[in-house]
Parts: structure tokens; sequence; C-alpha cells
């Protein structure tokens, strides 16, 4: 086995028999199936399977390489966030080199969406896309570990046991990005693992510590390592989430019961959510690469956070949820918020805080305290200490 290859995305001479596998594969085109004709699937299900492979065959008979099998999801890309969005802006990547690869280091909110609007931002500005970080939890299904690896995904191996096993497979996960680096392919990667559930965004220092793990030993600087790697600090906010009422929940048995269980199929329940559910205005913002001569994981934390912070475009919606939530909060924590028709001088603010009383209210009212600390804590990470 070549290296990296129990982690890599596909190359384009596996695209074919990959598209072979998904063809036949009953577990995925039963899920299609009940995705495109939910009322039929329940009452024929084998027939309504068997359209949805028929379909999909010729779909797919012109995909020979990598590029082909992005070309058809572009399209339909494109459409979710024309559908789903009220506006989509980026900020910052024009200060970014368009021959250079970055590792683009990002908040998490939307399993999906999230590397897929940077993606976006970057096919817009003529830039080479992005290899896409995602957690082997996802990809327990082969069906879903083809599809994300067809479309330039490597895996993260989190649910190892073994102290050794981890090590080693986070000493080649390093090796591999900076394979992609050195070799000019760009990375998206998110700053924690896992969703923001709570809209904390804040750095695992473990993540910083694991891009080094390769570098150990060859008499290299923590500094240069770090430099080489060209990060980029990436804010993505959504006006409206479309997970939040199931995210408050999680949140809410967590705080009663100190845990909570997934239910079977929640987390891809969660991707199709998250791609066709309403999320209002969409912000992308890319930071300054990071360049210091940083002395340890603790220091690069601290720079991507602030960067992370200051860059998130807060929404309306945000600062509504932070006046209601606002007389709760520990007064030593010294939030300093403007005014809200100073933070938003060109919008119909009334007509806003009805949109957004209206989407409260469709959280049941036993989760809307996570439901507001979730929307309000970029505005408490923005302003806190008067920063």
């Amino acid at each position: 086995m070549e290296a990296f290859d129990d982690i890599r995305p596909y190359y384009d001479h596996e695209v074919r028999p990959t598209l072979a596998r998904l063809l036949n594969d009953k577990d995925l085109l039963n899920v299609m199936a009940k995705h495109r004709y939910p009322g039929l699937a329940r009452q024929f299900s084998g027939a309504m399977t068997w359209i949805t492979s028929l379909a999909l065959k010729y779909k797919t008979r012109n995909i020979h390489n990598v590029r082909d099998f992005q070309a058809i999801i572009e399209p339909y890309l494109t459409r979710v966030i024309k559908t789903t969005t009220s506006k989509v802006s980026f900020s910052g990547i024009e200060h970014l080199k368009k021959d250079k690869a970055y590792l683009f280091l990002s908040n998490h909110r939307d399993i999906v969406l999230d590397p897929a609007l940077v993606n976006y931002a970057l096919y817009l500005n003529d830039m080479e896309t992005c290899q896409i970080a995602i957690g082997d939890n996802l990809v327990k299904r082969p069906f879903v570990s083809d599809l994300m690896r067809l479309n330039k995904s490597f895996i993260v191996k989190r649910s190892l046991s073994g102290r050794r096993e981890k090590l080693l497979a986070f000493q080649n996960l390093s090796a591999y990005i900076h394979h992609c680096i050195d070799s000019g392919q760009p990375v998206w990667i998110a700053q924690s693992e896992g969703r923001a559930k709570d809209g904390n965004d804040q750095t695992d220092p473990a993540i910083i510590k694991m891009f080094n793990l390769s570098r150990r030993g060859k008499q290299s600087a923590f500094a240069d390592n770090i430099r080489s790697l060209s990060i980029v600090p990436v804010s993505i906010s959504y006006e409206f989430d479309p997970c939040d009422c199931d995210k408050a929940r999680e949140l809410y048995e967590k705080q009663q019961t100190g845990q909570y269980q997934k239910a079977d199929d929640e987390d891809l329940k969660s991707i199709v959510t998250g791609i066709e559910g309403y999320k209002g205005h969409v912000h992308v913002a890319f930071g300054k690469p990071l360049t210091q001569d940083f002395e340890d994981a603790t220091s690069v934390v601290k720079e991507v956070n602030h960067q992370i912070h200051h860059n998130y475009e807060l929404q309306p919606s945000n600062i509504f949820a932070w006046e209601a939530i606002s007389s709760e909060i520990n007064q030593d924590q010294f939030i300093k918020v403007p005014v809200i028709s100073q933070l938003f001088p060109d919008i119909d603010l009334e007509k806003k805080r009805d949109e957004f009383t209206r989407h409260l209210e469709r959280c049941p009212e036993l989760y809307r305290p996570q439901f507001l600390k979730m929307y309000a804590q970029p505005v408490i990470n923005r302003f806190r200490y008067g920063s």
C-alpha cells in the first residue's frame, strides 16, 4: 500500500470503479429513493430504488475523473446557494495569491457547506479548490466514504482507541497535510473536532500540535513548520442555522443529563438539513496567513481565535439573541456591544427582528435558552473585554 492510501481522496483512475460500486450499493440507492420520492418509496420501495438506479447510471455515464464528478456537483451547489440563502458574500480572499496553496483553518458550523462555501469562493476567484478533512465518524457507511473521497475529501481517523494507533494516525495525517501544501494542493480543516454547536468558535491546540507531528526530529523549528503551511484562519457566519433547533436540543440534554446519545443516521440527517434548510445571509471571511514566529501551539491558537472572532461577520440574528440574554451574562466579562442601528445602518431591522422571532418560535420553548446563547456567542467573542 502506498503512503496515505487509507486516507487520501480517490485518484482519477479510481473514479469509474468507485462509481460502479456505488451504483450497486443498495444502502445508497434506498437513501436516494427515499429522499427523491418520499411518498412513493414507502409504498413501492423496490420500484423506486430501481428507477433511482437507472437515473444515477444515466447521470454518471460521462464521469471519468474527479473533475468530471465535481462538475456535476457544482450546479447543484449553485442551486442550493441560490434557493436557501438571501445572499452569500466573501471578504479577504482578494489578498491571497492565486498560485499559492493555503491551509484554510476554519470555524465549523455545517458538516458539508462550510468547506463547500470555501471552495465556492476559491472557484469564483479562479483558485484551486481544497482537499477537505472529514472525520471518520461521518463515513461509517461505505457509500458515504466513497462519495466524500470522490469529492476531494480525506479521512481523519478520530475513532481509534489505542494511544499508539492514534499517534501514528495523526503523524500520518500531519505528513499528508504537509504533502498537500508542498505539492500545491490547498486544504480545508476545521479548527476543532466537530461543529461548534454552542456557537463558541475555539481552536483546539491538539490540531495545531498535529500539524507539527510529522516534522518533529527533522531539525526544523516549530515556527518554520507552521509558517510552511501558510495557515489562513477562516470565519463562516450564517444568519440562520438550519440545524439550530437540533443543536439546542442536544445542548439541553447534555446540560440536564451530562450526555447525549446520537440517533442512527443523525449525522446524515444533519447533512441533508444543513444543505436544504434556509440560511439567510452567509458570509465567508478569509483572514491573513500566519507568518509570525510562533513559539508554540498556544500562541498559534491565540492568533487563530483572534482572527476568527474579529473577522466573523455578525448578523442581526446574533444581536437580537444577544439582546435577549445580555442581562443574564455575568457583567465581569466586560462585554460592550454597539447599538444595533450602528452595526446595520442600511438594513430594515424591524423586518429582520420579525424574521428572527418567527425562527425562534420554531424551536421548542424548553430549548430556547440554548438556542439564544448559540446565536449570541459570536457577539460575546467579538466584544468581550472591549475588543
